[in-house]
């Protein structure tokens, strides 16, 4: 654009220099003429260099325009590429910090489940030894009931003890009166059957919880099967 107005401006010029000798012909004589002409054609000539001079900065000029606005174009993409990558970048590590919170809650979720089920383990254990404790306590106690209260204690399913009482009534010494026993979740005595059924066996059961006196327990079941004897 910039060579195009140049070469433009020089042809107005030189058409100018035309007709300004056109008009000094008829005025001055050949001589003045002659050295006007000479004076004329070394400011072309000084012009014409200037002209060339001239259109080689402006294209120099074009091309360094050309070249900032590539650059320019390069650092545009750069920027977005960067930022971009930025965006990229920010989004990896928000997904990174929900991984570690995730993996932070399950083990956390993992160290509770252990710590509930350590509880649970002694808790159980616990039950169990007690439990065990209970049942060898009544079947050392067993000797004793057979002697003093007519009693045969048998140990069947489920860790379950039958108590089986005879001598009771007096027109059938060898009828048995028979009571099971069990020890249920929470470590309590727990009576499973009763034959014949004595309707005070629930409250021997609470009492016997409640105090833990287990041979009073026994022997007031025996009293009840005696007294249903006399019915």
């Amino acid at each position: 654009m910039a060579n195009i107005k140049t070469e433009d401006e020089i042809m107005l010029f030189e058409r100018e220099m035309k007709e300004f000798w056109t008009k000094l012909k008829s005025i001055y004589g050949t001589e003045q003429i002659n050295q006007t002409l000479a004076l004329r054609d070394s400011c072309k000539e000084s012009i014409k260099v200037l002209s060339e001079k001239w259109s080689k900065k402006l294209k120099e000029g074009d091309l360094m325009i050309d070249k900032i606005q590539e650059y320019s174009n390069e650092i545009l993409q750069q920027s977005q590429r960067i930022s971009e990558n930025q965006e990229h970048l920010t989004e990896i590590k928000s997904n990174l910090n929900q991984e570690e919170k995730q993996k932070k809650d399950l083990t956390d979720s993992i160290q509770e489940l252990k710590e509930e089920l350590m509880k649970k383990k002694e808790i159980i254990s616990s039950k169990n030894k007690a439990a065990k404790e209970r049942v060898e306590q009544l079947c050392k106690s067993k000797v004793l009931f057979e002697e003093r209260l007519g009693l045969e204690i048998r140990r069947i399913h489920n860790d379950q003890l039958q108590f089986i009482f005879r001598h009771i009534d007096h027109k059938d010494p060898d009828k048995p009166y028979v009571f099971t026993l069990s020890i249920n979740e929470q470590g309590d005595y727990e009576v499973t059957s009763c034959t014949p059924p004595l309707d005070c066996i629930a409250e021997f059961q609470l009492k016997v919880r409640e105090t833990n006196n287990f041979s009073a327990f026994v022997a007031n079941i025996r009293k009840a099967f005696t007294a249903l004897s006399y019915k």
